[in-house]
């Protein structure tokens, strides 16, 4: 197994999961308010998969993501957008049977890139000083910011729906 067939495979568990783990989460369930200042589930799961489609799209490749171009107002997100606040988390609406849909385009759009990679495409720098994470490589930006990323959303909403009352990991 090559490194491009590793991110591929870290990049499928991650997605999988998220999915497993929003299996059973109801429109109610989605947006309610958790106590203190946690985000509700749909913000959190509109976070990861609009983060899954801008991340390998605008930071990679400087294109728009799918979320302004081909899935433009279907995504089910009331306000789709990568960067999240409280404010945000409070007053997004999402369909989740449309985000879920659009989730699943999202995730096709990263596997298809990381697919079209080349050994030499990992080591690309990028510059993530704006972002206060410094000079990293194309390869660390797909581990930490996409696959990883998606493990910490799930794991998020797990313990969202443990704090509401329903079962988070299906294991």
């Amino acid at each position: 197994m090559n490194a491009i067939e590793t991110h591929r495979e870290a990049l499928r568990w991650s997605y999988e999961l998220l999915e497993m783990v929003m299996d059973g989460v109801t429109e109610d369930l989605a947006h309610a308010h958790p106590p203190g200042i946690a985000n509700p589930i749909a913000a959190t799961y509109a976070h990861a998969i609009t983060d899954l489609d801008a991340i390998p799209n605008l930071l990679l490749q400087g294109n728009l993501p799918l979320f302004e171009t081909t899935w433009k107002g279907r995504t089910g997100i009331s306000e789709p957008q990568w960067v999240s606040d409280f404010e945000w988390a409070r007053r997004v609406r999402v369909d989740l049977p449309a985000a879920r849909a659009y989730g699943e385009a999202a995730y096709e759009s990263a596997d298809d890139y990381i697919a079209g990679l080349s050994d030499a495409d990992l080591t690309r720098e990028v510059d993530l000083t704006a972002q206060g994470l410094g000079v990293q490589t194309v390869s660390w930006c797909i581990a930490a910011l996409i696959a990883s990323h998606l493990n910490n959303m799930a794991g998020e909403i797990s313990v969202l729906k443990g704090i509401l009352g329903q079962r988070g990991y299906p294991f």
